[in-house]
């Protein structure tokens, strides 16, 4: 079978929101939308918004709708094509291929980029949801061309974060006014213009710390900034947030400031390049995504929030990227499982065909279990961060009168943030390494076929491999995933081993099996990590007792250092961030199936799968390791800690 040539795709759908019913289970039956409407809509006392939650979400069905639409006629026949024809830096402007600026401008009529701002701004008002839902149904299409579609949307929607940050903000209770960014907000709402996060440097990607652009603030009040930043997604953006060095203390990350800079500014009636693009980056996928390298010298800026802030701010729109990403790879993991699914229907070996082979219809359920059960976290996930993001809104905006309220409101954000914290990393790891697992996979089914470019597949192949690298690489989000959960068990170790205890229990107890099975992850989850906090506490108190007596106390609770006292945990993040993510995905599946019978079938199918995983995992941590840790202590010129028993 030879597919079409030009985009190596069977059978064409003509929308990909209503060809997909698990993507429409959620949207339309599992999502609470009903607070978060109410929130958006400020209790429905816009005279200009809808009066119903059911109405509301009518409309965002019908958005989706047309978006899905969109890129199923006008996106996914073209995915070959702008990936051949790749973006060009011509007398340092970037030019980008007809068929993208072509995408582009549909988004802009569609009126995406001001789907997510408020009314008052110019927007539909429309919960950001919303926007991972539209980041899915491209990336289907095309994942090359998701980051340009959030760096419209995810900058503004930055933008006004900051000014409610600084309390620049006009308001009329919740309802939002005006800010100071409003006519770049309009800029690209109108689809006008676009920015960009800039963050990575030569010598400075994950380690943050060793960025050496500067920021100056001149004896006119004006920022200048000075240095050379690379790998910067969308890059020729006009809006650009760089993260730039403002302080020469000892406080590493808080030396950095955030500054919002553009790349073509007036002078003398002129308009000049403020930042200079330097080239484009050859890259091994996602051929249609602009990643430039730029230079700064004496680049005008203005400072956003305080001096040494800017971690902290870089962060907000970083975690809304992240959680991009992991819709990105929901949506890569979606076109290419149909691919293979179409594949092998109609390739026939051996008298049948290849779907009804064991170790392909195996392959062909695994990539749908594995689909679905990232999608369900991804929902969950994007639930959490909504709704921490109205309800501190409201905090800010319009408090509750009544001191319990108020103490109550605080008590619950401050809840829903560790979830949505916990939930995050674990997302854009587990979305990112599977997409590139079940691409491959999906590639495997083709066989040779799939090798060629006569077949879209490798495209699918080649472009989820950047996934596990930008917006925080898979090996910072099981570090974050690791740091967090072992300072929770560390906070109230007894509640810790309490839990651990009763999942041991429930594991042999439960009357529901899916309860059984899910609390047997649950404990395999807590067995790993007490593993790791023993083992860590081990070491810790071999170096300690080379010591004076008096200076045990001291050495112990207060003298850490991360690279001798962590290496083991640190060795094993990624086996226990795999441990996290899989009991994470179970939880939300059983709980799924609890409310709706029609899903219990997918949970039991997944805990299946994911048990030997989580075993593998455990395995590992508990009896690998050891001889890498000693020859790496040797190679520093540290002591060695006694090496803990591994059987």
């Amino acid at each position: 079978m030879r597919l079409n040539s030009h985009n190596g795709r069977g059978s064409m759908s003509t929308n990909f929101y209503l060809d997909n019913e698990d993507l429409r289970f959620h949207v339309e039956r599992a999502y609470d939308w009903s607070e978060l409407v109410a929130l958006y809509e400020c209790d429905f006392s816009d005279p200009d918004g809808f009066k119903t939650v059911e109405e509301a979400v009518e409309f965002y069905r019908d958005v989706l709708e047309i978006v899905g639409k969109f890129v199923a006629i006008e996106v996914a026949p073209v995915a070959r094509k702008v990936d051949e024809q790749h973006p060009m830096l011509v007398d340092g402007e970037v030019v980008v291929p007809d068929e993208v600026t072509k995408i582009f401008d549909g988004f802009r009529e569609m009126g995406l980029y001001s789907l997510n701002l408020p009314r008052s701004l110019g927007g539909l008002n429309a919960p950001f949801t919303t926007y991972f839902i539209i980041s899915e149904l491209i990336a289907r299409a095309d994942p090359a061309l998701v980051g340009h579609y959030g760096f419209h949307v995810g900058i503004a929607r930055s933008l006004l974060t900051y000014s409610l940050k600084e309390g620049s903000i006009e308001h009329e209770g919740r309802s939002l006014l005006k800010t100071r960014f409003d006519k770049i907000i309009a800029e690209i709402a109108n689809g006008e213009q676009f920015g960009c996060m800039v963050m990575t440097e030569p010598g400075a990607g994950s380690d943050l710390g060793a960025i050496r652009t500067r920021g100056v603030l001149g004896e006119d009040g004006i920022w200048r900034l000075t240095g050379q930043k690379i790998f910067i997604t969308s890059g020729h953006g006009q809006h650009q947030l760089v993260l730039a060095r403002t302080e020469d203390s000892d406080n590493g990350l808080k030396n950095l400031s955030l500054f919002l800079v553009p790349r073509k500014i007036q002078r003398n009636g002129k308009t000049i390049d403020n930042v200079k693009i330097d080239r484009l980056e050859k890259k091994l996928g996602i051929h249609a995504s602009v990643t430039a390298s730029l230079s700064y010298e004496n680049s005008e800026g203005e400072l956003l929030g305080k001096r040494g802030q800017g971690l902290e701010l870089m962060l907000m729109l970083m975690n809304n990227a992240r959680l991009s990403v992991g819709f990105e790879c929901i949506g890569l993991i979606e076109g290419a499982y149909r691919l293979a699914r179409e594949f092998a229907a109609e390739r026939v070996t051996m008298g049948q065909r290849i779907d009804q082979h064991e170790m392909i219809a195996d392959y062909l359920e695994k990539m749908e279990v594995e689909l679905q059960g990232l999608r369900a976290m991804g929902f969950r996930a994007t639930y959490l961060v909504d709704l921490c993001y109205q309800l501190e809104i409201k905090l800010q905006l319009a408090p509750p009168t009544d001191s319990d309220e108020l103490r109550a409101l605080r008590r619950r954000i401050k809840k829903i943030k560790w979830q949505a914290r916990e939930l995050t990393p674990l997302l854009k790891f587990q979305a990112s390494e599977k997409a590139i697992e079940l691409s491959g996979l999906a590639l495997q089914i083709h066989g040779g076929a799939g090798y060629t470019t006569d077949y879209l597949i490798e495209k699918y192949v080649r472009d989820a491999y950047v996934t596990t690298i930008y917006e925080g690489t898979s090996e910072i989000q099981s570090l974050m995933a690791l740091k967090d959960h072992l300072q929770r068990a560390l906070k109230n170790l007894p509640k810790f081993l309490r839990v651990s205890a009763q999942s041991r229990i429930r594991s042999l107890s439960a009357r529901d099996p899916l309860q059984r099975k899910l609390a047997g992850l649950q404990s395999k989850s807590y067995g790993a990590m007490q593993h790791i906090l023993a083992r860590i506490a081990k070491d810790k108190w071999s170096y300690v007792t080379d010591r004076k007596l008096t200076e045990w106390p001291g050495a112990f609770f207060t003298d850490w250092d991360a690279g001798r006292d962590f290496g083991f945990g640190l060795l094993h993040a990624k086996r226990m961030t795999r441990i996290l993510s899989e009991v994470a995905i179970a939880k939300v599946l059983v709980k799924q199936a609890e409310k709706f019978p029609e899903r219990r079938e997918l949970a039991e199918e997944f805990l299946d799968r994911a048990a030997p995983v989580v075993n593998w995992m455990y395995d590992e941590i508990h009896h690998t390791g050891a001889n890498l840790l000693e020859k790496l202590t040797a190679q520093r010129g540290e002591k060695s800690p006694s090496r803990a028993r591994t059987d």
